[in-house]
């Protein structure tokens, strides 16, 4: 086809669709429904897939945690034999530093529930300093090298705990930037003394910023103290975690299986006999996720197909009425030298100018509804890509080509003569 027949299709497309502008409307509808779920869940996912990973990357992509009981065991009733484990002490930690070359840092840590009623705890956690009051805080105790191995429990003014605060149980707190900014939001918190559940502390630091995982509890609800200290005030409390970080130039699966070894021998676990203890890493966060849009594409994905099948079931309608309508034109460019190919081109061409009508009014509702739920809600960074924006537009192609061509050969395949006599 040369460009001047392509000109003229492409022409003649355009003014079939103006003749008919409702018909044509009504037929681009369910093309634009499919790409349009399509575009913004692809465009919610996208932003949200890179959330997930910048956040893995905060939490450090080579640290890992040991704890008594896997990170699903918040999503249903736990089994009783994993009930039944025993704790996890803080004193592992030190065996691990000196068993486990691979490892970079190694930080036991634990923490007081926000809710009263559960694991010992007689009353919800909170920090006053003054007349102002933050409730329902997040409690932990770290030790020093916890920033080594979590980056997100980074200070970013005045300092983190030292051995000798460890050493000494010292009764000193790192708060987080929400808490900080509740109690002294004109003042300098450093220096200043709060009461954590009515005990007198020295507030040392801030940490790092951190809203939390899509506006959830994170670093910015936290009030960390030594873990010497937090054990001398909540006894009760039992469960620990560690935390690791493996060194930059070793396989982290080295290293794991280390730390594995070394909980074995630890715990005496028979050779024979299941690990008592769990370890995972943030990407545990990924394969979260990964398991929540699952559901969320298949939906998307049975939603978009059947908006194409009733949009290209309409292409193919309109392209049916229009040979029909058309009847006679067809026969006298027949009768004028025009070719099976040229006729079938020809109404392929106007398919797919409805279809491509509807993938670019699908396409910018799409990219109007990603950018409204940025606008609405931050903590979901839809953002739409290059890729799906031409997929979109490959998408509306196939099907103004799949649908349309039926009609289109059909139209090519017309005895001129017939064509001529019909009225």
């Amino acid at each position: 086809m040369t460009r001047s027949e392509f000109q003229e299709n492409l022409k003649v497309a355009l003014e079939t669709l103006r003749a008919h502008k409702v018909r044509s409307g009504l037929t681009v509808l369910g093309i634009v429904i499919g790409i349009t779920a399509v575009i913004s869940v692809a465009a919610i996912i996208q932003g949200l897939n890179g959330y997930i990973a910048h956040r893995v990357e905060q939490m450090g992509s080579r640290t890992y945690m040991i704890s008594r009981f896997s990170m699903s065991a918040g999503f249903g009733r736990v089994p009783e034999a994993i009930r039944k484990r025993k704790y996890l002490d803080p004193g592992y930690a030190d065996i691990i530093r000196e068993t486990c070359p691979s490892l970079e840092s190694v930080s036991p840590l634990s923490g007081r529930p926000i809710s009263p009623g559960s694991f010992g705890a007689d009353q919800a956690n909170e920090v006053t300093y003054g007349s102002e009051r933050v409730e329902r805080i997040i409690l932990r105790g770290f030790e020093p090298e916890i920033a080594a191995s979590i980056p997100l429990m980074a200070v970013a003014h005045g300092r983190h705990f030292t051995e000798f605060d460890l050493d000494h149980s010292r009764e000193v707190v790192i708060l987080g930037d929400g808490i900080a900014n509740s109690l002294f939001p004109t003042l300098d918190p450093i220096g200043k003394s709060v009461r954590v559940n009515g005990k007198l502390m020295d507030v040392i630091g801030v940490f790092v910023q951190d809203p939390g995982l899509f506006g959830g509890p994170g670093v910015d609800t936290i009030v960390a103290m030594p873990l010497t200290t937090f054990r001398k005030h909540y006894p009760e409390v039992r469960e620990f975690i560690i935390a690791f970080s493996v060194r930059p130039d070793v396989d982290p699966a080295i290293a794991t299986n280390e730390v594995i070894e070394a909980m074995r021998r630890i715990r005496r676990v028979p050779h024979d006999g299941e690990n008592d203890f769990e370890i995972f890493s943030p990407d545990f966060l990924n394969s979260l996720w990964n398991q929540l849009t699952g559901a969320l594409v298949l939906l998307t994905a049975v939603i978009s197909s059947m908006g194409l099948l009733i949009g290209g079931i309409g292409v193919m309608n309109i392209m049916l009425i229009s040979v029909t309508e058309r009847t006679a034109e067809i026969g006298v460019r027949k009768a004028m030298g025009a070719r099976k190919t040229d006729i079938r081109v020809q109404f392929l061409m106007e398919a797919m100018v409805i279809s491509l009508s509807g993938g670019a009014i699908g396409i910018l509702s799409g990219a109007f509804i990603a950018f409204l739920v940025a606008s609405l809600v931050p903590n979901v960074p839809a953002t739409l890509s290059y890729f799906w924006a031409s997929a979109g537009v490959l998408i509306s192609v196939g099907v103004g080509l799949f649908f349309g061509y039926y009609p289109a050969s059909r139209a090519a395949n017309l005895d001129p003569v017939v064509c001529l006599r019909y009225e």
